[in-house]
């Protein structure tokens, strides 16, 4: 099967030149761009006799490398009333994102590589979009570890400091092993138990079951993610790890991580798209729509961290997509859950961004393509380059698009961005060359593959 997707406006590595995309299979098979001919009308000559099953005119759209995310938590198994494989993936896809890694705090917690087979089971029958799953670190589960497969397995999840499950890493030797002997990336979630139980403790005595939300970033506060991220860049430094700090929340700890860095370049970071859209001062009006950890927090934080990924001292930027039902939201403070639905909308929203000044379209696609595949040594995705695989997005920068928000396709049914209009809208999008949405919609196609690691 051959599909030619002509005339569009292909973004990648810097550039965006106007070119067409010849699909071969699940692969790009050839690359026609305008600027290697003597003028536009010969360029277009040659587009016109190239030979193809099927011609999608992309006159208008920007064609992406398709979106990978490095951070989601799809529920399954365990919570699928939430959320599962099958409904998350569509609503990534919805969104121009082709490939995801789940995280490990599903319900029993995937600490095994047994538990890991099951979710690569369920993701083969269901997926919509391309797939891999991090593997639980525990205080009992180096062996575990050390025997993952590095091919096929994007990282190990270590919460260090702050606890889901049974899943806190707080024994110093056991950490050291994790940092000296993991075959595989180790991405850390950062705050410290400690600081945030005694914050807790403090604000409970001061408003009982009142808490206002806007107390959140105080409570999971600065202080406890700055003290978690200084212990995990030290375990790298003195180890020499391929470290991988998520969704970053303060200033500091990218300042942090510059410095880090200069003694092991391995060091990496990744920040979400909430933490640049909304600030602390957001918490009146959203209240427990915009509850997560880490907390979002200042404005000033908000600003350091867009300048970060402006100037590519943080190249990865994912959701953290965790939903949960809007009934379990609208608890009070104590009782409402942490997470937010993202992942249909993060592209649109660094693209909203794009049309704010604050990015452009080159650098979101380097943050959220080129970034991720960079970052895990991922075979054959993340750039628009011969031989790769087809994943794309398509997108109309000009198109504003309301339906995502008005109707999002998770199966928690509600975003924060309920009422917003976008500014952008994700027409058509491919997955290993198969079309998995036609203008807007799903087309019911399904090509998702397993991510392979260059390791």
């Amino acid at each position: 099967m051959k599909t030619l997707i002509k005339n569009g406006i292909i973004v990648n590595e810097g550039l965006s030149v106007l070119g067409s995309l010849l699909l071969e299979g699940n692969r790009i098979g050839r690359i026609i761009l305008a600027k290697n001919f003597p003028g536009e009308n010969e360029y277009r000559e040659a587009v016109g006799k190239i030979q193809c099953d099927r011609c999608i005119d992309a006159e208008g759209l920007h064609i992406l490398p398709g979106v990978i995310d490095d951070q989601v938590h799809f529920r399954e198994p365990g919570n699928t009333h939430k959320a599962t494989i099958a409904s998350e993936s569509a609503a990534a896809v919805l969104g121009g994102v082709t490939s995801f890694m789940d995280m490990p705090n599903n319900n029993p917690p995937c600490t095994t590589n047994s538990s890991l087979e099951g979710k690569f089971a369920i993701a083969a029958k269901d997926s919509l979009a391309n797939y891999s799953f991090y593997l639980g670190a525990t205080n009992e589960n180096i062996d575990e570890i050390t025997s993952i497969d590095k091919k096929r397995v994007c990282g190990v999840k270590v919460f260090m400091g702050s606890s889901t499950g049974n899943m806190l890493v707080n024994n110093e030797d056991t950490l050291s092993r994790i940092f000296r002997e993991s075959p595989v990336l180790i991405a850390t979630h950062c705050e410290e138990e400690d600081i945030i139980r005694r914050n807790m403790e403090e604000y409970t005595a001061r408003y009982g079951e009142e808490i206002p939300f806007g107390m959140h970033y105080r409570i999971r506060s600065r202080e406890a993610c700055i003290s978690c991220t200084r212990k995990a860049l030290d375990l790298a430094v003195r180890n020499q790890s391929r470290l991988h700090i998520l969704h970053i929340s303060t200033a500091d700890e990218i300042e942090m991580i510059k410095e880090a860095r200069k003694l092991n370049p391995e060091i990496m970071g990744e920040v979400c798209v909430h933490y640049m859209w909304f600030n602390c001062n957001d918490y009146e009006k959203y209240g427990s729509k915009i509850k997560c950890n880490p907390a979002i927090k200042t404005p000033e934080d908000m600003a350091a961290i867009r300048k970060a990924v402006k100037e590519g001292v943080i190249k990865v930027v994912a959701t953290d997509h965790a939903p949960h039902l809007k009934e379990e939201k609208q608890n009070s403070y104590a009782k409402a859950p942490s997470g937010i639905p993202l992942v249909q909308h993060s592209l649109q929203l660094m693209l909203q961004m794009c049309r704010e000044g604050i990015f452009t379209v080159e650098e979101v696609v380097a943050r959220m393509s080129h970034g991720p595949a960079e970052c895990f040594n991922i075979k054959g995705r993340g750039f628009i380059r011969e031989g790769n695989f087809a994943d794309l997005a398509l997108v109309n920068l000009n198109l504003p698009c309301s339906k995502t928000t008005s109707a999002p396709a998770y199966k928690c049914g509600w975003s924060p961005f309920e009422g917003m209009e976008f500014s952008s809208s994700i027409v058509h999008v491919f997955v290993n060359g198969t079309q998995a949405v036609a203008d807007g919609r799903l087309t019911g196609e399904r090509n998702a593959m397993e991510l392979e690691f260059d390791r």
